[in-house]
This record gives C-alpha cells, sequence and structure tokens, in this order.
C-alpha cells in the first residue's frame, strides 16, 4: 500500500444540483439500478405530476440514499449522453464542481467501487431500513490525483468498456441470427394441416423431457467452479454439480420461461426444469424450441406463487421435424455458439480487468 496516498473529502468536489421541472420541458424520465446505470424508467407517469422531477443534464450524477442499507450498494450513475433527463424528486442530483480538478468520469469511477459502497454500507448502520444521507456522502474519502492521471485512468478504463460493448453488439447479433434461423427452418409457414414432406405433429414429450431441479441444502458448502442455474440464471458457483454438459435449464417458479444453455457441468435449482433426456433431439432445437414456447405466458396468474408444471409442457402440441433437417440445424448452432462463447469469455475477462483497474485506484 502506498502510505503517501492523501485521502480528501468528497463534499469538497461536489455540489447539489436541485432543478425542477417546472416548465414540463423535459420529458425522458430515467431511474437509476444497482448496477450503477441510468434505465428509462417502467413506472406508470399517466396522471402524475411531473414538474417537481429533478432535471440532469450531461456530466451530472443522479442516486437515491434510502436502500443502501438493504441493498448494500448505492445506486448512482453519470449522465454521459447530450438529452437532458428527470429523476424522481426522491432522487439526489449533485455535479463536480470543477472538472479541472475532479473528472466527473473519473469521479463514476470511484463510486463503482466495491470498497466505496461497504464503507457507505457501514454509515447505514447496515440495517434493511437504514439509508444514508447526503451529508454523510459528502464526509466520504476520495483520492483525487492529478487531472493527468485522472485522465489515463479513466481513459483505461473506457478502453475496456468500449471492447465489452463491442462484444454485446457481437453477442446480441449472432442470437438474432440464431433466432431467425431458427424460425426460417421450424416455424415460418409451417402449417399443421399441411406439413413438409417427413415432418410429423406430435407433442414436446415426443421431442424431449424435463426434470424439475435439484434442492440445494443449506449446510452445503457453496463456492466452486460449477454454476447454480435459479429461474433467472447463474445465482452462486458450488464445488459440486448435478448435471452434466449440454443442459438446457428454463424457470420453474418465481421467473418462468427464462431458458439456458449451459455447456458446463452444473445445478439446476428446485426453482427450474432441466432438460433431463433429449430423446435424441438436438440440444440446440430444444433450447430454440423451449424459447419459442414462451412458457411464462402459459402458467396461471391464479396462484400465489406460479409455477410451471413439467407435465403440461410435455403435453404441449409441436411439429416435428425431420432428423436430418435438425442435424443441419445444430451444426448451424455449434458454429454460432462457439463465437458466441468465445466473446463472451472475453467480457468475462475485461470485466475482471476492469475491477482490478478499480480496486487499485485505492492503493
Amino acid at each position: 500500500m502506498n502510505t503517501d496516498i492523501t485521502y480528501q473529502r468528497l463534499g469538497d468536489y461536489i455540489r447539489e444540483v436541485n432543478l425542477r421541472n417546472r416548465d414540463l420541458k423535459v420529458t425522458r424520465l430515467l431511474g437509476v439500478g444497482l448496477e450503477k446505470k441510468f434505465f428509462p424508467s417502467i413506472a406508470n407517469i399517466i396522471g402524475t405530476d411531473l414538474s417537481n422531477y429533478k432535471i440532469i443534464r450531461k456530466g451530472q450524477f443522479g442516486c437515491k440514499f434510502m436502500s443502501v442499507g438493504r441493498d448494500g450498494i448505492l445506486p448512482v450513475s453519470l449522465l454521459d449522453d447530450d438529452e437532458p433527463a428527470i429523476i424522481s424528486s426522491a432522487y439526489y442530483a449533485f455535479e463536480v464542481n470543477d472538472p479541472n480538478e475532479l473528472l466527473p468520469e473519473y469521479l463514476m469511477m470511484w463510486l463503482r467501487r466495491p470498497e466505496f459502497d461497504r464503507e457507505l454500507w457501514f454509515y447505514s448502520g447496515g440495517d434493511v431500513r437504514g439509508g444514508v444521507n447526503y451529508e454523510a456522502f459528502c464526509d466520504m474519502p476520495i483520492i483525487v490525483p492529478t487531472l493527468a492521471r485522472q485522465r489515463e485512468i479513466v481513459a483505461e478504463y473506457e478502453t475496456l468498456d468500449n471492447r465489452i460493448r463491442l462484444n454485446e453488439q457481437m453477442i446480441a447479433k449472432l442470437e438474432e441470427t440464431a433466432q431467425a434461423l431458427y424460425r426460417k427452418m421450424f416455424v415460418d409457414g409451417v402449417d399443421k394441416e399441411n406439413l413438409p414432406e417427413g415432418w410429423r405433429w406430435g407433442k414436446i414429450g415426443d421431442l424431449f423431457e424435463l426434470q424439475r431441479g435439484f434442492d440445494l441444502p443449506s449446510q452445503d458448502r457453496i463456492d466452486g467452479d460449477f454454476p447454480i442455474y435459479a429461474s433467472t440464471g447463474i445465482a452462486e458457483y458450488h464445488n459440486a454439480y448435478k448435471v452434466e454438459p449440454p443442459c438446457v435449464v428454463t424457470g420453474r417458479s418465481g421467473t418462468i420461461g427464462e431458458v439456458f444453455y449451459v455447456d458446463k457441468r452444473c445445478w439446476p435449482l428446485n426453482t427450474t426444469l432441466w432438460v433431463k433426456d433429449f430423446k435424441n433431439t438436438p440440444s440446440f432445437f430444444v433450447y430454440y424450441k423451449l424459447k419459442e414456447l414462451e412458457l411464462g405466458k402459459t402458467v396461471s396468474g391464479f396462484a400465489a406463487v406460479p409455477t410451471l408444471n413439467r407435465n403440461d409442457v410435455h403435453m404441449m402440441e409441436s411439429s416435428i421435424p425431420p432428423t436430418d433437417l435438425l442435424v443441419e440445424f445444430e451444426g448451424e448452432m455449434k458454429v454460432i455458439h462457439q463465437r458466441l462463447s468465445i466473446s463472451k469469455q472475453e467480457n468475462e475477462k475485461l470485466t475482471e480487468l476492469q475491477s482490478l483497474l478499480l480496486a487499485r485506484m485505492g492503493k
């Protein structure tokens, strides 16, 4: 650790912004999440008076302090585009006093550090209802290197961030291509009363068999290399596994109908269904077939906790393509998913490098 580091008081470098939307000219409503990013608000604002909402502009921050004790994370983000926005009046807005002393982008990096969240959580007392106030936030310490050094740190981080975004665009394009190919080969133009030669009509249970996921005893040690899949995706990692790859998992309760293709040993939780028997049906076809079914829309909302019944899925009607077409599709998908895997692995490494860079800021 560098003993020459001098911590400054954050409040000496920022000031609160409290501009209200009195003339209602700004209509773009944003929220900020635990990922420390702004997102378009999904709140129903019909009939809502937006005149008391706060306006933020490029280079300004929005955050909410009331949930720090519960979540252990300060939802905060920097607005980095030219279009102004409004945020809830319950949020705080602030800006840097002098960008020639402290770059807003450098400050946003500092606020992303897990160490910052942990210290702020301590201020909240760790109570689930505990929040922090703006004054406590201003008393938080920050290291402010020279402006030249700040620019270097920001440039390094943004280089990684840009590469991650490019990979995310590539991933989205590949997934779009795969979905389009599936629909072209197995959905569009397929008529139950006039099936192409070699096709037949049957049930999902003729193609594959689903099984409820596994309980995870509370005394089990949860760390290791094997992903634990919940209905929303990877929850944690385990030192043991239940299923060999390839594995296709979908949400059974909680978030129903999300589908995951898993190419490594894993532990599907009891909130999921997983494909126990592919019945000689190629795994990528099974994955896209489950996505096509949109199972989240099939579950009744009458139960207090809606649950997907595997037998109901097995009884769903479906076209059954000939084997040669399934084999052709599987070959195409292997190429696409190999590229997907490379991009996703690269993003994991880039994200790790970003985390290391944030950690070094405090040393």
